[in-house]
């Protein structure tokens, strides 16, 4: 397992330059304490540290000093050392009916945990029950083809989304919505919602059906300030049986499986519908984001000899 941590780390610091600690526990709070050395030592542990017997973990504890337990808060920490508890050691050692009292359940999960007895439960990351993209425009938009590019690029990435969480949707909701902002302008906003034939997750299918539903709501003649769209209704991808009268491309899974692919691999949007819009026409109006110096390559600080 070291070797495998160490190998993790090597590539995370080669790729993103930034400097990470692993540590490896039989419970979630000796994991968390062996992060804490691996990163207080990193001389002698080279940013990785396992807690894998008795002995390593009694002398972790001892080390680790009662306010930074992950899980002791300031208020528990002060209670603890009003009682001559200083260290992660002497809070195992106390008696489980007087933690549970003065500490409550959780604190006597988090003593049980801290001994090497799982008690800690690992939280699963849910799917999402809805996956929205809503943007404002950096301009108003009056003409319907330069709203579709933006309703058709959000559907895009809504589809994106629902395959990473291999779910498929079965409805979809478009809006726009003009600049409230401005009375001297006239005011209008429409939603409307979509019963999907078939579930799906195709980028082509969700586009699609975005541009229907937006043609029925669009009236020319307003400047339109922001628009979205936002899929629900999810099913499993893997547990969906298929129809006889479902009217879908079986192409389309594979397809998206390829472009998916290609566009992690080498660059986001390399490859894109041709409805979508150009460049990053699309994108949220940030005036004021920090830089991404280890994240984006037009963010990287230039040094000029």
């Amino acid at each position: 397992p070291r070797d495998y941590c160490l190998e993790i780390k090597r590539k995370i610091e080669k790729c993103t330059k930034i400097p990470v600690s692993i540590g490896i526990g039989t419970t979630k709070s000796l994991a968390k304490t062996s992060t804490s050395i691996a990163k207080k030592f990193q001389t002698t542990t080279k940013g990785v540290y396992i807690i894998d017997s008795e002995e390593k973990r009694i002398k972790a504890l001892k080390w680790l000093k009662i306010g930074d337990v992950w899980g002791i808060g300031r208020q528990y920490s002060k209670r603890l050392m009003d009682n001559s508890i200083t260290t992660a050691y002497q809070f195992t050692l106390l008696d489980e009916k007087w933690v549970k009292t003065y500490l409550t359940t959780v604190g006597l999960k988090l003593m049980r945990d801290l001994k090497g007895i799982p008690s800690m439960e690992l939280e699963d990351i849910k799917d999402k029950k809805s996956i929205s993209v809503t943007r404002t425009f950096d301009t108003h938009k009056e003409e319907f083809e330069a709203i579709r590019e933006r309703v058709s690029t959000f559907a895009c990435k809504c589809a994106e989304k629902l395959r990473k969480q291999k779910s498929l949707t079965t409805r979809i909701q478009i809006f726009i919505i003009t600049d409230y902002f401005r009375k001297d302008q006239d005011q209008y906003s429409n939603t409307i919602n979509l019963k999907l034939p078939y579930p799906t997750n195709s980028t082509i299918d969700i586009s699609k059906f975005a541009t229907l539903g937006l043609e029925k709501i669009y009236r020319k003649g307003y400047k339109y300030k922001k628009a979205g769209v936002i899929v629900m209704d999810f099913v499993p991808q893997d547990s969906h049986q298929l129809c006889l009268f479902e009217d879908r491309n079986p192409k389309h899974a594979e397809l998206m499986k390829a472009v998916d692919k290609v566009n992690t691999r080498y660059s986001q949007d390399l490859i894109r519908l041709a409805c979508q819009s150009p460049g990053k026409t699309w994108k949220m109006n940030q005036e004021h984001i920090s830089q991404r110096y280890t994240t984006n390559i037009n963010d990287i600080i230039r040094v000029k000899a």
